[in-house]
């Protein structure tokens, strides 16, 4: 029965998908729209300033050309760093998370291409830190993969999900399933990427916090047993520590699969020297600061500089 529900569900998804991406009436004269598409692919912003003087082409500048995936002039845009002519759109009223066949954004094309311009742009005006909802992927798990730490900062910094996750039917979830951004940097070995998620208050312990989706997985992984599996090295151990992770909390099985003596060492220690008071003060505090983007919060602490630092978790000074 309730598998049942769940591919009827499934298959609403997609039947929404399919009726999102249909042309519509207007769409299918597709001469304007290509041209404008046009004059994006070879970023000649005075061609397209010149097309969206006009009326015919500005009805058609959220219309889909091309072969094989149409996509919309904004959504070429993006995937090819022409910020330009991406912001010249905008301007004009492009629908900003228009989907393509992929259920991919604009902004999505953008992160997957590395065009840190165009993604700053795209959430300056307003898009959809997340992407698609009926995108099996998400901007920040891309970054994430990709060690983009910029990319990952600025989507953070606009309010992405920090813990987001491959998003499949509940009656499909399994450990890949709870894979999320802080797992994926560690196991490519993106320390950058790996550190920011935590300050932005990734939970140490698991990446997927959806109590449904752990309960229907025997033994769930903690970050830190995937970090000594894959032997993501003793800077990794070393962050969830210091972000708080539940040293207790793994199962440690030390045999040869164990690849890092030096952390499991570090582990095993932690576990029988409790924490400083400054370490679980510091771990009080920023639990205490609820906002998304903690930074801004912390510099408005009336604090000395050196200790604002310390509760960054900024160590480019000892105290």
């Amino acid at each position: 029965m309730v598998l049942g529900q769940a591919v009827n569900m499934s298959l609403m998804d997609i039947s929404k998908i399919f009726s999102l991406l249909q042309p519509k009436e207007e769409d299918e004269d597709n001469e304007q729209c290509q041209a404008l598409n046009n004059a994006v692919s070879s970023d000649d912003v005075t061609l397209l300033t010149e097309l969206l003087s006009q009326e015919t082409y500005r009805r058609s500048i959220n219309a889909r050309s091309g072969w094989g995936v149409p996509v919309t002039p904004l959504r070429t845009a993006a995937a090819l760093g022409h910020l330009r002519c991406l912001e010249l759109l905008l301007e004009h009223g492009a629908e900003i998370d228009s989907l393509d066949v992929k259920a991919q954004t604009p902004l999505f094309t953008a992160v997957s291409g590395k065009h840190l311009d165009c993604v700053v742009a795209l959430l300056k005006a307003g898009a959809d830190p997340n992407g698609s909802q009926y995108n099996n992927c998400s901007p920040v798990l891309t970054a994430a993969r990709e060690g983009d730490v910029e990319v990952l900062r600025e989507l953070l910094r606009f309010g992405a999900e920090v813990d987001v996750r491959p998003k499949v039917p509940e009656w499909a979830s399994n450990t890949t399933a709870c894979r999320g951004p802080l797992y994926i940097s560690a196991v490519y070995g993106h320390l950058d990427c790996f550190k920011l998620l935590l300050l932005y208050g990734a939970n140490p312990n698991y990446n997927c916090t959806d109590e449904k989706m752990l309960a229907r997985i025997k033994q769930p992984k903690t970050v830190l047993e995937v970090c000594l599996r894959y032997g993501c090295g003793v800077e990794y151990i070393q962050l969830l520590i210091n972000f708080g992770a539940d040293v207790y909390l793994p199962t440690l099985i030390i045999d040869k699969t164990t690849k890092q003596n030096e952390a499991l060492v570090l582990l095993l220690k932690e576990r029988v020297c409790p924490k400083t008071l400054m370490s679980q003060t510091r771990l009080a505090i920023r639990r205490y600061i609820s906002f998304a983007n903690k930074e801004p919060a912390i510099d408005s602490l009336d604090i000395p500089l050196i200790l604002r630092n310390y509760l960054k978790h900024d160590t480019s000074e000892l105290i």
